[in-house]
Parts: C-alpha cells; structure tokens; sequence
C-alpha cells in the first residue's frame, strides 16, 4: 500500500515511517526542509515537500496515495488555537480529496482529558462537536463521513523513548530552567503513557485492518503517577522534588498547569481486543530512568 504520512519525520511520524516500511508498504512523507527530506529518503520513505499551511501540497500527497495518516500537529502552544486550526483545515483539505473513496484516512488525537475525574478515557467515548477544547482532529475527520470520508482515529496518550515523552518533555525543561522538579499536592494524580514504538505499531495495524469510525488508544500504561515522574525527573537531573499547591502551580508550570494537576487516565482494552495490539515497550518511567538528562 502506497500511504501518505504527514510528520514523516516527527518523532511519532518517523517511527510510523519506518514501521510501514518494514511491513512492505510504500511512504510518501509530507515534510518541510531539505534536512528532513534527507531523514526520509534515509528511511527508505519517498519525500512529498509542503506543509500543514499548504492545502494544495496536502491534497496533491493524498490524491497520489491509497492512505492517509495524518501526525503532523505544529507544537507551539504560544499559538495553540491558531494551530489547532490550522490542523482541522488540514484534515479537510486531505478528506476532500479521499471523499467517496474506501482509502483510509487515520487521524490523530489525544486521550487527555476525554475520562470521567478518576476514571481513565475509553474509545467507546465519542467526542461530541461541541467539546470544550480548541483542537478538532477527530470531530472534524468523522464529520466528513456523510462525504463519504473513511476515517478512523488514534488517540495518543504521553508517547515516549528516552529522548521525548510528550508533555513531560516540557516538564523536563521547566524542572531544568528553575532547578527543582515539582508536582501538585502529594502527585497523586496520573497519566497515561506508550513507547513510541508501540504506538507505531498500532498505527500500522489500524492501516491495515482499518475500520471506517474506528477509535483506538495507543495506552500502554493507563496511568503514572506524577510524583513518580517527577521524581524521574528530579533523579535525573539532580535537583530536589517538591510538592506545589494548586495555586503556586499555576505560577510555577505556566501553560502547562492546564494539564500537570489533572488525571489524563486512558484505557486501551478495546483497543488490544480489536486489532490484537500488546504493547511490549519499556514503560514511561523506565525510559526516563535511561534518558540521559
């Protein structure tokens, strides 16, 4: 199978790229630079130039492909609205051009915030259109079912090896610029992880067995605790742990304290029994203990 990958050589995207590839199928990459289109002929991948912002480029990759996953999401959370549009334009631009076909188009999105306090997110929660967060990826994917878009979506928990691990990366950073690593009253509160080699896996296997609305979450581990993680962290760094209230938080984490005091559960036991995904990889706070900070 041909498949388009935008981010094909993010840190999610390359690990599809390659999985992909050693399953037989045929890449085209979305990327940006020469450095980038580099890395992907490297991998084996064929490179498409363009960019989120370019719908013409978006289209002309999906029209030349039997599949579509789409990973790119520009992280700058300074403009994290003006990017969360640009990713739902994005998605209807590569949509438009699949409409009325059976080829795939597999979304991503996230498990944050989706479960009831204390329970972790299942796939069988759809997310309704008028969801109080500002990115649409998959409200704006299963919406174009009616055009005869065959979608599915990956939700993606804290995706990690011992180079990245999502938003604890920034964690990381913070803990790094004001020399302590910090949690929310005794960091009870957890969440929800998988090596980024699990997630590529899944996404292959979604490629391959796709299911027009299917949801499936790349969970490993539904939940670890952020004392733990901030004590990976202070470990690693070699600066102290400390307990923060809600209100000194807020100061301390800036942006980041939208997420850092609240459980981000999520369950992938649905996930497992459908496509027969296990994840085998090392757990979050293992590759934290290797990271070399």
């Amino acid at each position: 199978m041909r498949v388009f990958v935008t981010g094909a050589t993010g840190f999610i995207g390359a690990a599809i790229v390659k999985e992909l590839i050693a399953a037989g199928h045929q890449v085209l990459g979305l990327v940006r630079s020469e450095a980038a289109s580099q890395s992907l002929l490297a991998a084996g991948g064929i490179v498409h130039r363009g960019s989120l912002e370019d719908l013409d480029s978006l289209r002309s990759g999906a029209a030349d492909s039997d599949a579509v996953i789409h990973t790119a999401f520009i992280h700058d959370f300074s403009k994290f609205l003006e990017n969360c549009e640009i990713d739902k334009q994005a998605i209807e631009a590569l949509g438009s051009v699949l409409a009325g076909s059976d080829r795939p188009l597999i979304v991503s999105s996230g498990t944050a915030g989706l479960g009831a306090p204390g329970q972790p997110a299942t796939e069988d929660f759809v997310v309704p259109p008028d969801f109080p967060f500002p990115r649409v990826s998959e409200q704006t994917a299963f919406a174009m079912a009616p055009k005869g878009v065959s979608a599915a979506v990956v939700r993606l928990p804290q995706v990690h090896d011992t180079l990245k691990q999502g938003l604890v990366t920034y964690a990381i950073t913070l803990a790094r610029e004001k020399g302590v690593s910090a949690y929310v009253d005794e960091g009870r509160n957890r969440w929800a992880a998988a090596h980024v080699l699990d997630v590529a896996r899944l996404y292959r296997l979604a490629l391959e067995k796709h299911e027009a609305g299917a949801i499936y979450h790349a969970v490993a581990e539904e939940g670890v605790s952020m004392r733990d993680i901030a004590e990976a962290i202070g470990q690693g760094l070699k600066v102290p742990v400390k307990s923060l209230s809600r209100d000194e938080a807020q100061t301390h984490f800036g942006w980041l304290a939208m997420f850092i005091n609240h459980d981000l559960l999520a369950s992938s036991a649905l996930t497992q029994k459908k496509l027969g995904w296990h994840p085998t990889g090392p757990g979050l706070i293992a590759d934290l203990e290797q990271m070399r900070f």
